[in-house]
């Protein structure tokens, strides 16, 4: 049983982006104080903490320096430095643990973790030679995809073999895994989380969308009968427990035209799928991680109102902000990143609704999107 910790104990978090920024609003309307670890000067996560560990992520010295300060470490990415974290456990609480993070932060053991627990996925295929990718190619067949096995996020180290003439020695940039493509009907996705006394608990299943790799729209209840949601639920409590999961997990789905579902991946903290729960839930997927990870009770999870996110890229921030103007029931989140680039998640905006269709249907008007 983790240990429990009340405010105004301090959790230390391990990156400064969204995430890390959303984490700190829960956890400061708790009464935590925050601490947190990031390369960049003023990121969107210190501006809303009590202080700032400008570092590199696989700097020790500041990873045992943010330990120290803190009574409870936790992450928002995948690519934390393991060996920082394992030593900076001798200073304060690490509930998530390491082992988490090794299975998810490759994509291989993290398949190979699914497949052992008896969980859904498709065919895949360890690649590191291009002797292997040809081998793989005919063994998981084409069309696949061939990723990173490690580094990889909104679609970067991705690549599409489509055919065996796609096939090229520089889509090896070092140890790869090949997947068969999936010809899915829907995405789903689900956040799950245990308490301190093993007890899972569930946000509702919901449907994303996604544009260019990029996670675009999120639909919250997702439109699908009960019985898939309850195969959701069940899939998702079978992988917390086989984790000895504390915070949360996003598990993204594929469902298949004949009804079957496969997990595509695993996220071993908040996530984009997640966002919605902030206004459509009575606990937000951030406020859980910070009860989970400070050994809080976690009641059960409930919607209070269908939702659709949609997330603001930087060639859509200005004109998301204008358009905000004369749409006051959206609910604009700006992370205040300095920089807005092309393609950067800058923002998302959740528009609670009892017609997420017809909500659809408007967001589609809008010009804001467009490029996507």
């Amino acid at each position: 049983m983790i240990k429990q910790l009340l405010p105004p104990a301090t959790i230390g978090i391990v990156g400064g982006g969204q995430l890390g920024q959303m984490m700190t609003l829960a956890a400061k309307s708790m009464g935590y104080k925050v601490g947190v670890l990031d390369p960049t000067p003023d990121c969107p996560a210190a501006q809303v903490a009590d202080f700032q560990i400008t570092a590199d992520y696989r700097d020790q010295p500041a990873m045992l320096a943010l330990a120290k300060r803190a009574d409870v470490l936790t992450y928002e990415f995948e690519n934390v430095d393991l060996a920082s974290l394992k030593a900076a456990k001798q200073y304060a609480e690490l509930p998530q643990g390491t082992h988490l993070l090794a299975i998810t932060r490759n994509r291989l053991t993290e398949k190979n973790f699914l497949k052992s627990l008896g969980v859904p996925v498709t065919e895949y295929a360890a690649v590191t030679t291009p002797t292997e990718l040809k081998a793989a190619c005919q063994t998981v067949g084409v069309p696949s995809i061939l990723k990173t096995a490690t580094g990889g996020y909104d679609g970067h180290g991705q690549h599409d073999v489509n055919t065996l003439a796609d096939l090229a020695t520089d889509l090896l940039p070092g140890d790869c895994i090949l997947e068969r493509r999936q010809a899915f009907t829907k995405e789903l996705a689900i956040m799950v989380t245990r308490d301190r006394d093993q007890q899972v608990r569930t946000f509702p299943v919901v449907e994303n969308s996604h544009h260019q790799h990029i996670l675009h729209e999120t639909i919250a209840p997702a439109p699908v009968s009960a019985a898939i949601k309850a195969e959701v639920v069940a899939i998702a409590t079978k992988i917390a427990q086989g984790l000895e999961l504390y915070g949360v997990l996003g598990i993204e789905f594929f469902l298949l035209p004949n009804g079957r579902l496969l997990v595509n991946e695993l996220a071993p903290r908040p996530h984009n799928s997640g966002h919605f729960s902030i206004e459509a839930c009575n606990l937000s997927q951030f406020a859980v991680h910070i009860r989970s990870i400070c050994g809080l009770p976690i009641p059960a999870i409930t919607q209070q109102r269908p939702a659709v996110m949609v997330n603001i890229l930087g060639q859509q921030l200005q004109s998301a902000r204008q358009r905000w103007l004369q749409q006051p029931q959206w609910y604009l989140h700006d992370y205040g990143k300095s920089e807005s680039r092309y393609q950067r998640k800058m923002g998302h905006i959740t528009i609670l609704t009892d017609d997420p269709v017809a909500t659809q249907a408007q967001l589609e008007q809008e010009n804001i999107w467009e490029d996507q």
